[in-house]
């Protein structure tokens, strides 16, 4: 009989750790891995507090570290997701194509991949969640074709290694063409940073002495942009970002060559990319993207909204 016992005790704790481990993955508890693009833009450290928000709503664990534009580094840092086995990973490529071998690696795995902000072309990816990237280029065409009535010349400030940026830039290309006396005369990579940005557009200026516009791909762009305005005391180069960020708003509402920005909304982002993993997590359907909508604000619009 004593034997009985001990098979009955060691069934029942069999069975209350099956049990215990099954209410912990129905409850939610995972680990993320995340790899962000930077820390050094707004816009992310405003995606990463909808992450954490979200997150912590869901009852994940979030393990988030930074590429900072290095592509071996990131890479790197899924790989070290793998070896960890996380549940998931949600990655801001630094470079789309290039971002492929970690995703690759994590397919490989079984473990389930998102990409926030920017997508990438290789490796494959459950959901995509990002601003509508090509309609928010249209809005600035169309902001800086009504500004400058339908003629002038224009310089775009880009960012041709990620999909967010080639989105932004196919949109505002679209609008562009539709009016034959607006002609884009320089598209430069400014590398999505301020400093580039600014001899970016400082070699755009010397190029093209009746530049009329400058469209920057992101906030960084636009304010090297801005800078590189000041300094050849060309103000009258009307200046559309992309971010909305608190310095590009003050140069907005300061009367400065920055007359608008695309608005993005970083923390939705965030949340909605947590938000796709817990429906995956739940065997429920995901779409393949998901965009997020996407506004533009001038002086005008700031100042109502700050009223």
């Amino acid at each position: 009989m004593q034997w009985l016992r001990v098979w009955a005790l060691f069934g029942l704790i069999v069975f209350i750790f099956v049990a215990c481990n099954k209410s912990d993955k129905q409850s939610g508890s995972k680990t993320i891995g995340v790899t962000l693009l930077t820390r050094a833009h707004q816009f992310y450290k405003d995606l990463e507090e909808g992450l954490i928000a979200s997150a912590k709503q869901e009852g994940f664990k979030l393990n988030i570290v930074t590429g900072e534009w290095d592509i071996g580094r990131q890479i790197s840092q899924i790989e070290d997701f793998v070896t960890q086995k996380v549940d998931a990973i949600i990655v801001c490529p630094v470079d789309s194509r290039g971002i492929g071998k970690g995703i690759k690696a994590a397919n490989v795995a079984g473990i389930p991949v998102f990409t926030a902000d920017i997508a990438a072309l290789e490796g494959e990816v459950i959901c995509h969640i990002a601003s509508d990237n090509v309609a928010g280029g249209k809005l600035a065409g169309e902001y800086l074709a009504k500004i400058l009535n339908g003629k002038g010349q224009i310089a775009i400030i880009d960012q041709p290694i990620v999909t967010s940026t080639l989105d932004r830039v196919q949109g505002f290309r679209e609008i562009i063409a539709q009016y034959p006396d607006l002609e884009i005369v320089k598209d430069v990579n400014g590398d999505g940073v301020r400093d580039r940005a600014m001899q970016a557009a400082a070699d755009a200026l010397q190029a093209h002495p009746n530049l009329n516009a400058i469209f920057g791909i992101n906030d960084d762009s636009a304010l090297g942009a801005l800078d590189a305005v000041e300094d050849f005391n060309r103000s009258e180069v009307i200046i559309v970002g992309y971010d909305a960020t608190p310095e590009a708003r003050d140069a907005i509402l300061n009367d400065r060559a920055l007359k608008a920005d695309v608005v993005q909304y970083p923390r939705q982002i965030g949340e909605q990319t947590i938000a796709m993993i817990a429906q995956y997590f739940r065997n429920e359907k995901v779409p393949a993207v998901l965009p997020v909508a996407v506004g533009i604000v001038d002086k005008s619009s700031l100042q109502e909204a700050s009223q």
